[in-house]
Parts: structure tokens; C-alpha cells; sequence
């Protein structure tokens, strides 16, 4: 399966996205600055399908130290706002649909910072070495592999945690208002 197919129906079994990564340039630190609208890429993973209906948007990589991992939508999508990753309950059963993203749009008072709350470091993932964001408060790493000039392709990896998660994060310069 091509990487180009995969982004088009957004699906890829665990090994055909993990060919695909593999496959790709490892990106740097340098080109992942800027922010980076994202969606998910189903591999059968017990958290696909979470992201998009909470309100995710993506991530803002601001330099090396500073980076905010969970953008959100604002209201009617006009403006962006970063969420602490700490208080966000990954494996808790939340809802795969637009209940999860009523319950995030009440939440956000207390999950909301304005701190970044990551940072990224060139870490070997897969016998390389690439571009990655490490959570300040969670044992999670996103790796990303440069698809293009505009895109690349993230795989979380979270020690236990059986097969990939794998994302696409396309960078956006679209103007904006981030709330931080």
C-alpha cells in the first residue's frame, strides 16, 4: 500500500503504516517549526477515532523547548486553544462522536494552558534517527517521518502500548488566532 494511498482513505493495517513511516525522510527539528493542522490515520488502534471528534486541530511547534501538543478548535472553528496533555485521560472509554467534543467544549476551562507542554529532540525510532515530540508529563513520544514539503507522518509510541497510532499533520499558515 503507498503512503499516497493510505492518505487518501486514511486507513493503513499496523505493518503497512509502519512500512509506510520507514519508507519516508526522517524529519528535523527545523522543519517541523510552524503549526500543523493534523487527522488521524485508522490502524485499528484502540484510540483510533477520538481525536477529530473531540475538536483536535493539531500541533504548534514554536522551537525545540516550546511546543504545544493538543490544539483545539475555538468556537465555529475561528480561533485555536492548547490543552494540557496531563489532564487529558487517554485510555479512559470516552465516546467516538460529537458527544466527545460537547464534553471537551465544557471541559476547557480546566484543560486549557497556555504553557507548552512538550518538546522535541531527534530520538532513533525504527533504526534512525527523526524528528520527535516527547509529552512534558506523559511517557509518550510522537515520531514524525517527512511525507513532503508540507506534511508528515507521526506514530505515537507509548511503551506497552500494542501496535501503532499514526497520524498525518499538514502544516497550515492559514491566519489564525491561538489563544495561549
Amino acid at each position: 500500500m503507498t503512503t499516497r494511498h493510505i492518505l487518501e482513505t486514511r486507513r493503513a493495517g499496523p505493518d503497512e503504516i509502519l512500512a509506510a513511516f520507514d519508507g519516508l525522510e526522517p524529519a528535523t527539528l527545523d522543519f517541523m517549526t510552524g503549526r500543523w493542522r493534523g487527522f488521524e490515520i485508522r490502524t485499528g488502534h484502540r484510540l483510533d477515532g477520538l481525536l477529530e471528534p473531540s475538536g483536535w486541530y493539531g500541533k504548534l511547534f514554536e522551537s525545540a523547548e516550546a511546543v504545544h501538543p493538543l490544539l483545539f478548535y475555538g468556537p465555529a472553528k475561528r480561533s485555536l486553544y492548547a490543552v494540557d496533555p496531563m489532564l487529558v485521560p487517554l485510555f479512559a472509554p470516552l465516546p467516538r462522536s460529537s458527544v466527545l467534543g460537547l464534553a471537551m467544549k465544557v471541559a476547557r476551562p480546566l484543560l486549557q494552558t497556555s504553557l507548552p507542554k512538550a518538546r522535541l529532540r531527534m530520538i532513533e525510532f525504527r533504526g534512525r534517527s527523526t524528528a520527535t515530540m516527547a509529552y512534558d508529563s506523559k511517557p509518550i513520544f510522537d515520531h514524525f517521518a517527512k511525507i513532503d514539503d508540507r506534511r508528515v507522518l507521526g506514530i505515537m509510541d507509548l511503551k506497552g502500548m500494542p501496535g501503532p497510532y499514526a497520524f498525518c499533520l499538514e502544516r497550515d499558515d492559514t491566519p489564525m488566532e491561538i489563544r495561549l
